[in-house]
């Protein structure tokens, strides 16, 4: 039965201790929560540096609160859905939906888009670099729970994690593809310039085996559709995927809520915004496009939010996200046979519009801003020469464990390079540890061999 298939893994083995009463999708949840990846996400920017406050979100945070989120959408549904609703037994389970939101952010590297860009940069003739993709890779391999399928998840969580089902060469840019023919030479990162290097939204060319494996209950058809590209007109921009699968669209809705409306939090409380901006640059277009929640009640939550009472704020914030969850509403898409596929959940055009001006209010704003840009800056820079230094001499400056697996890679792959591996390694790094380690590369009387990572 198909259902069946949606719960297998890659291992074909299905662990199940003594008396252990949970459904796989509880196991799969377990296994994110007590992941060391997972943990890690505790000292990974969000959107603000770690360290520069212990008050505003981390990866970690965020990500809990994605799945807060995903949840509060699921059960909206199910309530709004009948036993006539041809969508409704097809939603996820609330444990399968929290495990897809706490896990959809563990490929991430340290110092936010600042490591991103300088990951894909490092590994432009290797493949790319993109946080998603990694996610992929931490959950079908290098996750330490098996010994080579990584978390072992079921085949629906990893669908749901899924989030672009699109491989690297298909969707990079040809001002990419051109760049990576010419081998220029790592020693030439000081050229960089991050808005030429943001990654494709894809996965790994060399973990096509894995998405083929995810895919595989489905038709030809519906593999070949779920799979489509749009092609960008303009050379200097990348491919985009077309769909995600409804589970997917879940957790990509709650992670847009929860960037747009959680990090306003954020900036508010850091004084990166105040209420003079707000009025002038977000709540006109909100009250314009006639939402169901302009007028008195975007007027008092835009009060609150700027009100010297903290739990005001709360308050406000609160409201911004139960309106977002409540106006959750599902979709059919023509062209699919399968419902994981031919639904998916999404706003209202005007609530989708909301959200959008809230999101690129916070963009400007924060993410923008200059002191935000510099210590992306800062990381970026940080994780290019990180990435040159183990590069050029990986065996006396990778851990053992991984030199191994730097071995192993380039005798599986018959190259001489093992980037990936490299790449592997750096990425997991926390913002803290990677500082420490290019203290300890880099910086004169910084480390000793006694000094514990």
């Amino acid at each position: 039965m198909e259902g069946d298939l949606w719960v297998q893994r890659r291992s074909g083995q299905e662990k199940q201790r003594q008396q252990d009463i949970r459904d796989p999708f509880e196991r799969d949840r377990a296994r994110i929560i007590h992941s060391s990846s997972f943990r890690r996400l505790q000292t990974k920017t969000q959107v603000l540096g770690v360290g520069e406050s212990d008050f505003y979100r981390t990866r970690l945070t965020h990500s809990l609160e994605v799945a807060q989120i995903g949840s509060g959408i699921v059960q909206k549904l199910i309530k709004d859905g009948t036993s006539a609703t041809p969508w409704k037994c097809y939603l996820p389970t609330l444990d399968l939906i929290i495990t897809i939101c706490l896990a959809h952010d563990l490929g991430h590297p340290p110092f936010g888009h600042g490591g991103e860009i300088a990951l894909n940069y490092m590994m432009r003739d290797h493949g790319g670099f993109e946080g998603n993709g990694q996610t992929l890779r931490i959950l079908a391999k290098l996750d330490k729970y098996t010994e080579s399928f990584g978390m072992d998840l079921t085949r629906r969580a990893m669908l749901g994690v899924l989030k672009y089902p699109a491989i690297y060469t298909e969707v990079r840019s040809k001002k990419h593809a051109d760049r990576h023919f010419r081998n220029r030479p790592f020693t030439s990162h000081k050229e960089i310039v991050a808005d030429e290097w943001k990654p494709p939204k894809c996965y790994f060319d060399e973990d096509k085996k894995i998405v083929d494996w995810i895919l595989s209950p489905f038709s030809d058809e519906d593999k070949e559709c779920f799979c489509q590209v749009d092609e960008s007109s303009d050379s200097e921009k990348h491919n985009n995927s077309k769909y995600k699968s409804f589970d997917t669209s879940i957790m990509d809705l709650a992670d847009d809520i929860a960037y747009g409306i959680h990090d306003l939090e954020d900036a508010i409380s850091l004084k990166l915004v105040n209420k003079d901006m707000w009025n002038d640059e977000v709540l006109p277009k909100l009250k314009s496009i006639g939402s169901k929640f302009n007028g008195e009640n975007i007027e008092e939550i835009s009060n609150k939010l700027f009100a010297p009472h903290y739990y005001d704020r709360k308050e406000a914030i609160g409201g911004l996200v139960n309106w977002l969850i409540t106006s959750a509403e599902v979709e059919e898409r023509k062209g699919f046979e399968s419902p994981l596929l031919k639904y998916k959940v999404k706003l209202p055009k005007v609530d989708e519009k909301a959200l959008d001006i809230i999101k690129k209010f916070v963009v400007s704003k924060v993410i923008k801003s200059h002191p935000v840009q510099i210590l992306e800056f800062k990381g970026q820079q940080m994780i290019m020469s990180i990435f040159e230094a183990i590069h050029s001499d990986p065996k006396r400056l990778l851990p053992k464990p991984t030199i191994e697996k730097w071995k192993a890679y380039k005798k599986e792959y018959d190259c001489d390079h093992g980037s990936r591996v490299v790449c592997d390694y750096i990425s997991g790094m926390t913002d803290d540890y990677a500082t420490r380690i290019y203290k300890m590369l880099f910086v004169a009387g910084d480390g000793s061999i006694f000094q514990s990572l």
